[in-house]
C-alpha cells in the first residue's frame, strides 16, 4: 500500500486542518503504554503459580499474515504528535 508523506488533516490541538507529517510504526501491544496499571498488576499477579491459569496458560499463537501498522502524524505548525487507528497491510510504504 503506497501512502503519502505528507497530508492534510485535522490537528486537535490547533483545531483547524493542517498540513501532517506522517511516519508508520508497529503497533504497540495491549498495555505496553502503561505497563504497570493496576489492570496489568491485577492480570499478572493472576496469572502467577502453577503454570498460569484459563487463557493465559499458553502463548498466543498467530495466524495473521500481516501485522498491523499505525501511523504517527506529526503537525507541522504546533509539532504535536497523533496516532492514526492501525490497519492491515502486507506492503506498506511512504511516497512523495
Amino acid at each position: 500500500m503506497k501512502f503519502p508523506k505528507t497530508l492534510n488533516t485535522l490537528c486537535k490541538k490547533c483545531r483547524k486542518h493542517t498540513q501532517h507529517t506522517v511516519k508508520a510504526v508497529k503497533q504497540r501491544a495491549r498495555g505496553s503504554a502503561h505497563p504497570n496499571s493496576k489492570a496489568n498488576r491485577s492480570k499478572d499477579r493472576w496469572k502467577r503459580g502453577y503454570g498460569g491459569h484459563g487463557k493465559y496458560s499458553k502463548p498466543a499463537v498467530s495466524k495473521k499474515p500481516t501485522q498491523k501498522t499505525d501511523l504517527r502524524l506529526q503537525c507541522k505548525e504546533c509539532k504535536k504528535m497523533h496516532t492514526k487507528k492501525g490497519f492491515r497491510a502486507k506492503k506498506f510504504e511512504l511516497v512523495q
